[in-house]
């Protein structure tokens, strides 16, 4: 029961700060269901989720702004790359895509600190643990809705049927 109560307001902190956007598209659904996984996973209690989650969704939208950016440099290092720009070019904007990547793992160490005082460490290393298998589950999700081909132990893919 404890945790029904959890989720629920889990659910409803967040509501309001949702940084996917959108109007009920796949993001939302996609977030709800991380944010139930999450709460159950790590056991966080009612109290608990009314001050970890807004610094958790702080925590989500840096991890998106630096996705983003990180995103964007190593675009324009692959264009750089494949025009063969010159060596000095190609040397900046490489730097400034180790930069970038640096700038996103980073999040993590910075908002573990934030979390470990409102969260006990168990349930800190809980919820990475939990993200973690979380997004494993995504990509198999994903890439069986995308790839309806198996492949058998020969390395030959055969369809399959549903």
């Amino acid at each position: 029961m404890a945790m029904a109560v959890a989720v629920l307001l889990t659910m409803a902190a967040v509501a309001g700060a949702q940084p996917w956007g959108g109007n009920g598209n796949w993001q939302e659904k996609m977030r709800s269901e991380r944010i139930a996984f999450l709460t159950a996973e790590t056991g966080i209690t009612p109290a608990e989720a009314e001050k970890f989650w807004p610094v958790y969704n702080e925590a989500e939208k840096a991890r998106m702004d630096a996705f983003g950016k990180n995103m964007e440099a190593y675009a324009a290092l692959e264009k750089a790359v494949d025009e063969s720009k010159p060596a000095k070019e190609i040397e900046r904007l490489l730097t400034a895509y180790l930069n970038a990547s640096k700038a996103a793992q980073e999040i993590d160490s910075k908002y573990a600190t934030r979390y470990l005082k409102i969260l006990p460490a168990e349930k800190v290393a809980k919820l990475f643990v939990a993200e973690e298998k979380f997004r494993r589950n995504q990509i198999g999700r994903l890439h069986f809705r995308g790839n309806n081909t198996q492949q058998d132990n020969s390395g030959k893919q055969n369809k399959t049927k549903r």
